[in-house]
């Protein structure tokens, strides 16, 4: 099985590359969010490291901006609970895929977290400034504050650059981006 994973900017569209390739994606944000919709084990976790801010189940979006807004070390919090549980759900989406040619990985910290191997390609999405910026602020619930904190713990964009086998500009637009990821698979098969 070969593993790619989608790693760039806050915005630059790794989701809409990563989904263009046709294969099996794992998407740790929409992971996230399934994990913050139907896992009581692990509100109970986050409730009970965070009292004063989770209190109600399914968890409220709201409420975790709120945590990090107030004190950037519940961040910490956050991510060492439900990274944990990312990671595990990582593992059965590979094991389920097992048979499979190729599998994207879309997870937002995935060099930061070291959740690759050596062997793995690692494609970087590139935007113009313009776009990603325009993108994000259209995105439901934006906040810039919480943004700046985001991109903080994050690897910079021309370090991911380096670390990648791959570059693809995104524009936006679907043909281009698949002509790229074309050019890419022919490489890597």
């Amino acid at each position: 099985m070969i593993k790619i994973g989608v790693v760039g900017e806050i915005g630059s569209g790794k989701t809409f590359v990563a989904n263009s390739f046709g294969y099996p994606v794992f998407n740790a944000d929409r992971e996230v969010e399934k994990i913050y919709k139907k896992d009581k084990k692990i509100f109970l976790k986050l409730k009970n490291k965070l009292p004063k801010y989770i209190t109600k189940f399914p968890i409220d979006k709201n409420e975790i901006t709120n945590a990090i807004l107030n004190n950037q070390n519940n961040l910490n919090k956050i991510i060492n609970i439900v990274h944990k549980e990312i990671r595990k759900k990582l593992k059965l989406f590979l094991k389920k895929n097992k048979n499979k040619k190729i599998v994207i990985l879309d997870i937002p910290l995935l060099i930061e977290n070291k959740l690759f191997n050596k062997k793995d390609f690692l494609i970087f999405v590139d935007s113009k400034k313009k776009d990603i910026d325009k993108r994000i602020k259209k995105r439901p619930k934006f906040n810039s504050k919480l943004l700046k904190i985001f991109k903080k713990i994050q690897f910079s964009p021309s370090y991911k650059k380096k670390k990648s086998h791959f570059i693809i500009k995104n524009t936006f637009t679907k043909k281009p981006v698949k002509k790229e990821i074309v050019k890419i698979l022919n490489k890597i098969l």
